[in-house]
């Protein structure tokens, strides 16, 4: 009868995973020009072991694990990468975890198409899957072998209206090492005109409460200030509303976490995303750390007047 005790190597030679903890992946893929290479290149800033375009057959080697604490490691996979295709890059993943336990997240960065086109005719570069046609072809074929993959993906982060700098912001808020066990919940505000996030997991009205837009005296300010935070607090239905959310919240977070869901990200919007949503986004962050949840904030509309005014 074989010894149960059998050491690393020799797990290795039955076929059996090794014995050593295997080390947190995170597998980054998406359409070409939705920031790839800027995602793998933050997430080695965080302290990531990172490679670009490794060929899909070598995975395993890649991550089995060795002596010692493993370090994590971000993977760059791109539709030129050796061996790819849809499938098999979801029964890569579906073996880092199974195989190796491997703690493992494929992350897909998306893009409008009109975008997409514009940031391909700005760096006049050719679409690696169209390199003798137009950037057009080249993302309606990327989008369709992509579907599959996009549809699988742990989380979706939707580049279109963000810069580099928000990007590598946005990952950080998801990936920073100290925060990757558990249950990470983003709040974040946004304004209708501009859509949904595609990345909210979770998402509420706020056009409801009384908006400080029509004041003139706090048009200016935002829902970080005191000022629009009395006002909004003030409306009769903001306690009630506040509160539901609040106990909601404190009944689903344990249920996510205890189910092993990684990220939550509640999206609150309003009109201009400048006053209302942007109030109870910061104040149910608040309400979240006193409750001993790793919580991080971010106001799409306030980002994107920043970042033009830099």
């Amino acid at each position: 009868m074989k010894d149960d005790t059998t050491g690393a190597a020799g797990d290795r030679r039955e076929g059996q995973p090794s014995r050593q903890p295997a080390p947190l992946v995170v597998a980054v893929t998406g359409m070409s020009g939705a920031g790839r290479s800027t995602a793998v290149a933050a997430l080695e800033d965080l302290g990531y072991a990172a490679i670009n375009n490794f060929p899909l057959n070598l995975f395993e080697a890649l991550i089995e694990p060795v002596a010692g604490t493993p370090a994590p490691i971000a993977v760059g996979i791109e539709t030129r990468s050796r061996g790819f295709s849809a499938r098999a890059v979801i029964d890569t993943v579906d073996a880092l975890r199974s195989r190796w336990r491997a703690g493992t997240i494929l992350v897909f960065l998306d893009c409008d198409d009109e975008k997409l086109l514009a940031r391909f005719n700005q760096t006049r570069r050719r679409h690696p899957l169209a390199p003798a046609e137009d950037a057009a072809t080249g993302i309606v074929r990327e989008r369709d072998l992509l579907m599959e993959v996009r549809e699988s993906a742990d989380v979706v982060i939707d580049t279109t209206e963000m810069t580099p700098h928000e990007l590598k912001a946005e990952l950080e808020t998801r990936f920073a090492l100290d925060r990757s066990a558990g249950l990470s919940v983003t709040i974040q505000s946004f304004s209708y005109k501009r859509g949904v996030p595609v990345s909210a997991d979770m998402v509420l009205d706020c056009r409801f409460l009384r908006n400080p837009y029509w004041d003139e005296d706090l048009r200016h300010l935002d829902g970080r200030t005191d000022a629009i935070q009395g006002f909004v607090r003030a409306d009769p239905l903001y306690g009630a509303f506040f509160g539901k959310l609040c106990d909601m919240l404190q009944l689903l977070l344990p249920a996510y976490r205890a189910e092993g869901k990684a990220y939550l990200t509640v999206a609150l919007g309003c009109t201009g995303g400048m006053h209302r949503s942007v109030t109870v986004a910061e104040c149910l962050a608040a309400h979240l750390r006193d409750q001993n949840w790793p919580v991080s904030v971010r106001h799409r509309e306030l980002d994107q007047k920043s970042a033009r005014g830099r």
